[in-house]
């Protein structure tokens, strides 16, 4: 599987330097699939993909976060106002996703993904925005992004770009951010999955290792070209490249 590993790598780089996302829209269905038709993985092949593409993210939104920075990109502000949040509902959201069967929770993850892309696609434009919230509102929010981010496998750039276009940050701003914000998360989130798989008697938890160092490898040559590509792209075709990237791997996951 080592080919279908850096192919996966190389796609999940580029996205998590280009939207934000981390990587996980892509990585998460395509170890889903890999690791179902292994015997010996089938059974918890959703958990494994899930706390697999997290581990990954260690890797890949450090590339990609420090590509934007360079770039001046990021608003670090937000970043610090949210990530207490992150980090703690992302040791939640992974304690959740060992309740789910694997096949609930690729459907989640699938309806998670066609709704996050057609709002991205249809929703209405931001003409009014708010002011960003207070520290413990802002905590709050984080929260909610890290715990759903944690439970289907995601940097959690799908909610972060457009609570970040909400507030009134340019689109490239909002992505950049949005790789910065999935770190915390994918701290709280590897770290969780771990222990909680050695505590369901997965040697070396939930993360396969194998899968791990393909795509971490190769996400981190591809993350920095995909953050260079983003700061030429026009925002209204980053936004809908998303949301279109979000719904077809929804719509894959749900009817599987």
């Amino acid at each position: 599987m080592w080919i279908e590993f850096g192919l996966v790598g190389i796609l999940a780089g580029f996205l998590a330097g280009y939207l934000g996302i981390g990587g996980g829209i892509i990585v998460v269905p395509a170890l889903i699939w890999l690791f179902s038709k292994d015997p010996q993985t089938m059974q918890v092949a959703s958990q494994m993909a899930v706390a697999t593409s997290l581990a990954t993210m260690l890797l890949t939104s450090l590339s990609s976060l420090i590509a934007h920075h360079r770039k001046g990109a990021v608003a670090w502000p937000v970043v610090q106002l949210l990530a207490p949040g992150l980090l703690a509902g992302a040791i939640g959201g992974a304690i959740l996703a060992t309740v789910f069967s694997s096949r609930g929770l690729a459907i989640a993850f699938g309806v998670f993904a066609l709704l996050a892309g057609l709002q991205m696609i249809i929703g209405r434009t931001f003409a009014s925005h708010k002011a960003l919230p207070g520290r413990i509102f802002g905590a709050f929010t984080g929260v909610i992004m890290g715990a759903i981010s944690s439970l289907v496998g995601i940097g959690g750039g799908s909610m972060t770009v457009p609570w970040m276009l909400w507030h009134g940050r340019a689109a490239r701003d909002a992505v950049a951010t949005a790789a910065a914000c999935g770190y915390p998360i994918a701290i709280g989130g590897t770290l969780s999955f771990m222990v909680l798989g050695e505590k369901a008697g997965a040697a070396g938890g939930y993360i396969n290792w194998a899968a791990f160092a393909g795509i971490a490898v190769f996400s981190i040559f591809s993350a920095p070209i995909g953050a260079a590509v983003v700061h030429k792209s026009r925002p209204a075709t980053i936004k809908r490249i998303f949301g279109l990237f979000l719904i077809l791997i929804g719509l894959r996951l749900i009817w599987a």
